[in-house]
């Protein structure tokens, strides 16, 4: 009964937000901001250009906001706009590079292990290179397959690979190296 009412609630706040209804808009900014910069740094390390971007993006959002069609979740709506916006950003300021594609296999990446925090781990996400991050993000986390990365990207999808295969055999070496420094043997 609890998930029915919230929907219902969310439909509703949406409908008043659609019609510009100012204390609806805010609502669903206040319910989803954190969330969705969250997202945008996972892209967009300084914090003010991420906050910026999640702002820009939030303007679309309610612009947009005639277009959802309540199919599916309306944050997973709101966090594809944040992902667009970002890499659009991205783009625009030329930052992303991505190496073309070499070899790609598909090898094992081990599960991170529970003993490092989320800070710890998006501290190393966040240390690889723009293009790695960029794709390593899409795939790991946001969930997208390597057709619809290079679609967003404007890559091939063999690039999309060979930035995911590196950025997992640089996130496996740094984790080694951190479990080693853990262990006292490095």
């Amino acid at each position: 009964m609890k998930i029915i009412r919230l929907h219902q609630e969310e439909t509703e706040i949406i409908k008043l937000a659609v019609e510009n209804n100012r204390q609806a808009q805010q609502q669903i900014y206040s319910r989803f901001s954190s969330k969705m910069l969250s997202v945008c740094r996972q892209y967009i390390k300084d914090i003010q250009l991420a906050e910026d971007v999640m702002i820009t993006a939030f303007m679309k959002v309610f612009t947009n906001l005639n277009k959802f069609e309540n199919k599916g979740s309306f944050e997973g709506w709101i966090r594809r706009i944040m992902v667009n916006e970002c890499i659009s950003y991205l783009r625009v300021q030329k930052k992303v590079k991505f190496a073309e594609d070499e070899l790609y296999t598909e090898e094992s990446f081990n599960a991170i292990d529970s003993q490092f925090s989320t800070d710890q781990i998006q501290f190393l996400i966040d240390a690889l290179p723009d293009g790695y991050k960029m794709v390593f993000n899409l795939y790991a986390i946001e969930g997208y397959k390597h057709n619809e990365i290079a679609k967003m990207l404007g890559i091939n999808e063999g690039t999309s690979k060979s930035q995911l295969s590196h950025a997992r055999k640089m996130l496996q070496t740094q984790i080694n190296t951190l479990k080693k420094q853990d262990n006292g043997t490095e």
